[in-house]
């Protein structure tokens, strides 16, 4: 059975364990006195580039490099055309020195560097835009009531969701009207508007979001 455990005992610590029967498979801490970036967004410059690891890690303004496994790339960033580059050698598909917007998906753990995607979320009130995800979009797991699923199911078929985008409708959107989803969906539209025109305008390493 899997559970999240939350130890809010010390104002100044919290500490978020995922267990899945008694085996811990992943610990979240947080802390007031470190800046958290996990959920932040970077333009960040890919520094090396490991077939040993099929990944690559990235400098995006932290103290140490960011690491990025190659299933976390979206194949836009691919050299070449990214449709016809089928080569499995991740030396093929990206050069040091390549500039892309990263995730952060963990925030360093003692030696280690952060682990990035380049599946970009922006979470808001009702809704999750994946501004770069073709796939992966629809109504959260968590929402099982069958009636609900069906209505949010609807208004997310209303949305204008551009190809190549995703939304994920949240739990938080139940009993929600379409006005206040759609309002929240096309703020999200203009926020990711806004970063791409920062990220533009910004040179690696820096923050962007």
């Amino acid at each position: 059975m899997k559970r999240m455990l939350i130890n809010a005992s010390h104002t100044e610590e919290v500490r978020v364990a995922m267990v899945d029967g008694q085996k811990l498979y992943d610990l979240d801490i947080e802390t007031a006195a470190r800046e958290q970036k996990k959920g932040n967004l970077y333009k960040g410059r890919i520094t090396r580039v490991e077939p040993s690891l099929e990944a690559c890690f990235v400098e995006y303004g932290a103290d140490r490099h960011g690491f990025l496994p190659l299933k976390e790339i979206a194949r836009s960033y691919f050299k070449g055309d990214p449709d016809k580059n089928k080569s499995n050698n991740i030396r093929d598909l990206l050069q040091e020195g390549q500039e892309l917007v990263v995730q952060v998906e963990k925030e360093e753990r003692g030696n280690k560097g952060a682990a990035l995607t380049t599946y970009l979320s922006l979470p808001g009130r009702y809704c999750v835009l994946m501004p770069n995800t073709a796939r992966g979009g629809g109504i959260s797991r968590k929402v099982t009531d069958a009636k609900a699923r069906k209505s949010m199911k609807a208004i997310l078929s209303d949305l204008e969701v551009p190809e190549g985008m995703a939304v994920i409708m949240r739990t938080a959107g139940v009993a929600r009207t379409k006005a206040e989803i759609k309002r929240d969906y096309e703020y999200l539209r203009r926020l990711w508007d806004d970063i791409r025109e920062l990220t533009l305008d910004s040179t690696a390493p820096a923050l962007i979001y």
